[in-house]
């Protein structure tokens, strides 16, 4: 397998690549839906939502965490997590503006 030469791109491509890939597992996009109805909980509480143990659960929120698409504070001897709201504002940008030049085009000249 090659060597990814991450040099050759923008802080912001990397950014919204390293978000884009935590959100590619179905777990991690039912956590971040659940956030958003919910404002914060602990991990419990997404254990309690999901059919997965709270080792894999926990597992996903490191995951969403170290993409910046979460945050947690401590509360007592809990972590209580949110959405890293700037986070979604970079994948919403990037994505309104693909959907943005789809609108615009008339025909697709590719294929």
């Amino acid at each position: 397998m090659g060597i990814t030469k991450t040099e050759h791109f923008s802080k912001a491509q990397l950014e919204i690549a390293a978000m884009a890939k935590a959100i590619g597992h179905p777990a991690r996009v039912a956590i971040i839906q659940y956030l958003l109805t919910v404002d914060s909980c602990i991990c419990g509480d997404i254990v309690n939502e999901l059919p997965l143990a709270q080792p894999t659960v926990s597992q996903h929120l490191k995951e969403l965490k170290m993409a910046g698409l979460i945050k947690g504070n401590i509360e007592g001897n809990a972590i209580c997590y949110c959405i890293e709201e700037k986070s979604l504002e970079k994948l919403q940008s990037f994505f309104g503006a693909i959907l943005k030049k789809l609108e615009k085009k008339t025909t697709n000249k590719c294929c």
